[in-house]
């Protein structure tokens, strides 16, 4: 079982920008003012001794206005095998970037996910902090950030039967802790129309830490088609009895993206 508590891509990352940037580089340009985007989408349909779907789709985006920057990241995932619903999850992702200087800003975020098969009812975070633009040229971009904020979780136990079909669900109470948040977002264009792209965001708090790792490799079809491969890492570092700590899925999605 892969167990990584912090991916070594954020480190070689964050060695990289901190020999590549030197005080004397030009800042880079302004954001483009306006809303831009993507959405992506990829289903697998298995008939044959089992018959399986699997389907999940993405929506990221994004408005500039003057030093402010808002996002949203909104994700859904569900899985059936034969009879039985075998992943169902939700997510989303906002947060608020104020412009202090052409490189550092301050956010504010919210996150909430919901996954029927995590072993938590939900997971809900509101935090605050400061970023930073590493680098943010045309063929590599890095942005880390870290702060601190609040996060309330609400385990719940999964009564499964020989099948493995969830037959009842028994809500514990919820918790809340203080906690301390990093992430960073990087990309890298290798050429016109093929970018890989790395997003990591960390929680930890008393009793639990939750990892998310997003890697895709992203090939341009046309200006605003493409198709990309991902890779997304979850791990919860105490999960309710029972439950396994870490979470992969592997996708093939159709991407459209559009820009101001």
């Amino acid at each position: 079982m892969i167990r990584p508590r912090v991916p070594a891509a954020a480190l070689a990352f964050l060695a990289v920008a901190s020999t590549v940037y030197a005080d004397d580089a030009p800042p880079p340009p302004p954001p483009a003012q306006g809303w831009s985007g993507k959405g992506e989408a990829g289903y697998v349909m298995s008939r044959g001794n089992t018959d399986t779907d699997v389907a999940n789709a993405k929506i990221d985006l994004a408005d500039v206005v003057g030093d402010w920057k808002h996002s949203m990241h909104l994700e859904a995932l569900y899985g059936r095998s034969g009879e039985i619903t075998s992943a169902e999850r939700w997510a989303a992702l906002f947060q608020s970037d104020f412009q202090i200087t052409p490189r550092a800003f301050w956010f504010g975020a919210l996150h909430l996910m919901e996954d029927e098969f995590s072993g938590f009812q939900y997971q809900a975070s509101a935090t605050t902090g400061a970023g930073y633009k590493f680098l943010d040229t045309a063929a590599n971009k890095l942005t880390a950030q870290i702060g601190v904020g609040y996060r309330e979780l609400r385990p719940e136990t999964l009564t499964m039967n020989a099948s493995g079909a969830v037959i009842a669900r028994t809500p514990g109470d919820s918790t809340g802790t203080t906690i301390g948040t990093a992430g960073f977002d990087f990309s890298h264009s290798f050429n016109a129309i093929t970018k890989l792209s790395d997003k990591f965001l960390a929680e930890s708090g008393s009793g639990n830490t939750s990892l998310e790792n997003d890697l895709a490799l992203v090939v341009n079809m046309a200006k605003t088609l493409a198709i990309s491969v991902g890779f997304t890492f979850l791990e919860n570092t105490e999960p309710p009895a029972g439950l396994k700590k870490v979470n992969t899925l592997t996708t093939l999605n159709l991407v459209y993206a559009f820009t101001p």
